[in-house]
């Protein structure tokens, strides 16, 4: 599967699998994905979080391949410097979102458009998300205030209180979206059918990769889809019971200790360049 490295994507989740919990890219990390791709394969990254907060990375390594933003709801070309898909939130979301913001006043949250990190609730919690992705917020009176064109809506809470909005969301009528957990303090409402795997398949598409093995790496439950469209799919040692379970190796690093190091060292273990590792 991985003798021809020329022919392998890496495509990995980012924060909690590539970036460490002081989110800045190890040494160990970066040196492998640089000789990674000086062996030729190509690496790319898949990621919840929207342009804003991804690109301040792009300095420390390079991305030879379109990238996922907003857990599946665009794909962007970084060297054309376009998007390549999108797809937005209906309409109709806003109300489900206004619902979930009237009834749990503690709960903070985003909404993604294409420019900004909209912050309708800012919150203690949606305060320091803010912070972690190092955005400047462009925060709302009301939903109202948001242009169209919404990827996605994160509300953020403590865990227990999101326990309590996941509760509540299934026990409601809200269709034509799907929500996921992203992080123990973060739930999204993305548009149908959207995920990481999803875009991932939209790549193949896209990008006429259909002779490549498409490698994933990730550690929490919006990563599933991908790591199960994926060709082989690891994820580090912090990942969920439920991420653990659909991944072709569970690393023994977690993402403090190099996981995407592991992982690429293992590829190498097994191509024609395994001399070089």
């Amino acid at each position: 599967m991985f003798k021809d490295i020329s022919k392998v994507i890496f495509i990995t989740d980012m924060d909690g699998t590539f970036l460490p919990t002081n989110k800045i890219p190890s040494k160990k990390n970066l040196e492998a994905v640089k000789k990674f791709q000086s062996l030729g394969g190509r690496f790319s990254i898949a990621t919840g979080r929207g342009l804003q907060a991804a690109q301040q990375y792009f300095e420390s390594f390079t991305v030879d391949f379109p990238i996922v933003l907003c857990n599946g709801g665009m794909i962007y070309d970084l060297n054309e410097k376009k998007s390549l898909y999108d797809v937005f939130l209906p309409e109709f979301s806003k109300e489900y979102a206004q619902d979930i913001f009237d009834k749990f006043q503690s709960v903070g949250g985003e909404v993604l458009t294409i420019d900004h990190v909209n912050v309708p609730r800012y919150t203690e919690t949606e305060v320091r998300h803010v912070k972690i992705c190092k955005v400047v917020p462009n925060v709302v009176e009301s939903l109202d205030d948001i242009a169209d064109g919404w990827y996605k809506v994160l509300f953020c809470d403590t865990i227990e209180n999101i326990d309590k909005v996941i509760d509540y969301v299934e026990s409601k009528d809200f269709g034509g979206v799907d929500f996921v957990r992203s992080a123990p303090i973060y739930y999204e409402m993305l548009p149908l059918d959207i995920s990481k795997g999803s875009a991932v398949k939209k790549m193949r598409e896209l990008c006429d990769i259909d002779d490549c093995v498409i490698v994933a790496a990730g550690d929490f439950n919006n990563d599933i889809e991908m790591l199960k469209v994926a060709d082989f799919s690891f994820c580090p040692s912090n990942s969920t019971d439920a991420v653990k379970a659909v991944c072709d190796v569970v690393l023994e690093n977690s993402c403090d200790e190099d996981a995407i190091a592991a992982a690429i060292e293992y590829i190498l273990s097994k191509s024609n360049n395994s001399s070089e590792v």
